[in-house]
């Protein structure tokens, strides 16, 4: 039995939001986003495209849109669940989606500092992109849980707990496939590899979570 939708409106909406974004992607660039659609199992759309980046790239911006919809709403979904709140305000949903974009921007900002003062430039915005699109990755994968969690059924721990699974293993293949790619690099600068590491992807993620769990 369908749930009831009424209260979820604002979330029907932002939803739907994110499904245009994905729409408009597609209708814009519908090889590039053919190829994107297959980057877990197939890395020739971050060897393709990667060669073609642009500061702003339309079709990246798009998806990234996307993203933190689809992020923010499954983190409402989510705190929805845990707290039993039946309502949160839109103010709120907003503070939080400013908030995941301006986390990962910052994070990028850092990286491709670090770039440049390393001259690095070249190597870092390829292995942005390849982060970038994994995230963005996340964000599709997220519209139908996002759907099923809001339409079908009342959600359960075990089904947050295989979501939380199943997007982790997207970041972590992301994660391994760009290391794979830069494998000869990071052998001969393994202890600043690691520095990067616990700098910049795990203790962002620490101080995340910390926040979320003080809030």
């Amino acid at each position: 039995m369908l749930r009831d939708i009424i209260s979820n409106d604002f979330f029907t909406i932002m939803l739907v939001v994110g499904m245009i974004l994905i729409a408009t992607a597609k209708l814009t660039s519908p090889k590039r986003f053919n190829d994107f659609i297959s980057v877990l199992g197939n890395s020739k759309y971050l060897k393709i495209y990667s060669r073609d980046q642009k500061f702003f790239d339309k079709f990246d911006a798009l998806l990234f849109a996307n993203l933190i919809i689809s992020v923010s709403l499954f983190c409402f979904i989510s705190y929805k669940f845990f707290t039993k709140t039946n309502t949160i305000s839109p103010d709120t949903m907003f503070k939080i989606s400013f908030g995941i974009s301006v986390f990962i921007l910052i994070k990028v900002f850092i990286e491709r500092l670090i770039g440049s003062l390393f001259e690095m430039d070249a190597i870092i915005d390829q292995y942005l992109f390849q982060k970038i699109s994994y995230k963005n990755y996340l964000g599709l994968v997220l519209i139908p849980i996002n759907a099923l969690l809001l339409f079908s059924f009342k959600p359960t721990l075990t089904f947050f707990y295989v979501t939380v699974i199943l997007l982790f293993i997207v970041i972590l293949i992301g994660l391994v496939t760009s290391f794979k790619a830069h494998q000869s690099l990071i052998k001969h600068n393994f202890f600043y590899f690691i520095l990067y590491l616990c700098a910049l992807e795990i203790a962002p993620c620490i101080i995340l979570y910390k926040v979320i769990i003080s809030k």
